[in-house]
């Protein structure tokens, strides 16, 4: 994952915009992209601050969170079914997902998805 530039190079960015150099002028000296200095400045100006938004994080989780009572009531009908199937019969009360977003959600709440029983250990030979 690409990282942010440092806040020393911002505020030096800023400090020239500041002293009556362009954006543009400002990123040539400086060795930084013109559009970067431009939304640094411009992050300044809105927030006061411009420091780097945070980076990665989950940010569609909440669409499916929204659905989880009729999930888990779907999933507590019939305990034995896949995910394509949980998808599909999602599918059918109108709500449109992937079976890897329902994996996801599943193991946030700690819900296991194992379809059988698991079979005690032989002493004589490995079981599958």
């Amino acid at each position: 994952m690409v990282r942010s530039l440092s806040m020393d190079l911002r505020s030096r960015v800023i400090q020239a915009v500041n002293e009556g150099a362009s954006r543009r002028e400002a990123a040539a000296r400086l060795g930084v992209s013109p559009a970067s200095a431009v939304r640094w400045c411009a992050r300044l100006r809105d927030t006061g601050d411009a420091s780097p938004k945070p980076q990665g994080g989950d940010r569609s989780s909440h669409r499916i969170e929204a659905h989880s009572e009729l999930i888990l009531s779907l999933l507590d009908e019939t305990r034995d079914q896949t995910l394509f199937e949980l998808r599909d019969r999602l599918a059918q009360h109108g709500v449109r997902t992937n079976h890897t977003t329902l994996w996801r959600f599943f193991r946030r709440h700690g819900i296991t998805r194992k379809k059988r029983l698991p079979t005690p250990r032989s002493r004589i030979d490995l079981t599958s």
